[in-house]
């Protein structure tokens, strides 16, 4: 991932900012075929921070979905977690007013997980994997769901049409553009505009603030 030579945009802590958005937000895997042709899919996975170097991100795709077949010895593959960004107008930083010198841009916050693809075509380790990955978006609900509230080997049944899946990570690249290298009167002026917008925009307002906070 491009950083400009400034690094003012660079995360030191990856595996932290990886956690928080696996969290709550789906990923975008890449990989290529043995033609060398790209593939991608959407899929929420969960991230063990304490497996390796890196962490180990799991997940699964639907059986007919030929991606999976793609996880083989030595075969690159990506994960591209991207959290909320925002388009900022030149009408909120204040040097706009001073001389006028200012361009458009776009905030935004994300992490690239680089790994080894592995495969689990295995119903045993996808229902375990069903179980966890329910309960980490249930278990806080105020009526959370279970999967002991399907019928008797329903869940189990249903697990037959996906194949599990692990990245196994070598490398994290993670980057906030969040205005950093702006004054910090157009930081403000960014965050007041951004505010007053949509959701989307207010947490990038939000993570602005907390960058901030962060020094």
């Amino acid at each position: 991932m491009y950083q400009p030579a400034h690094g003012k945009f660079v995360v030191e802590d990856a595996v932290e900012l990886l956690a928080r958005l696996t969290a709550t937000l789906p990923a975008t895997l890449v990989t290529t075929t043995v033609d060398g042709a790209l593939r991608t899919s959407i899929l929420p996975m969960l991230f063990d921070a304490d497996a390796g170097k890196h962490g180990l991100l799991r997940g699964h795709l639907a059986r007919p979905n030929e991606q999976w077949r793609d996880a083989r010895p030595g075969a690159e593959a990506i994960a591209i977690f991207n959290g909320p960004d925002a388009y900022v107008t030149p009408s909120w930083y204040e040097e706009k007013r001073r001389t006028g010198r200012v361009v458009p841009t776009w905030n935004y916050t994300t992490v690239v997980a680089h790994g080894v693809l592995v495969a689990h075509d295995d119903l045993d380790w996808v229902a375990a994997h069903v179980r966890r990955l329910v309960d980490a978006h249930e278990l806080a609900r105020p009526e959370p769901w279970s999967v002991d509230d399907a019928p008797e080997g329903y869940i189990r049944g249903q697990a037959k049409g996906i194949v599990g899946l692990e990245l196994v990570i070598n490398r994290l690249d993670a980057k906030r553009k969040l205005t950093q290298n702006r004054a910090a009167d157009d930081i403000t002026g960014t965050i007041e505009g951004l505010n007053a917008g949509s959701a989307r925009e207010r947490a990038v307002a939000h993570d602005m603030n907390e960058a901030i906070a962060d020094g």
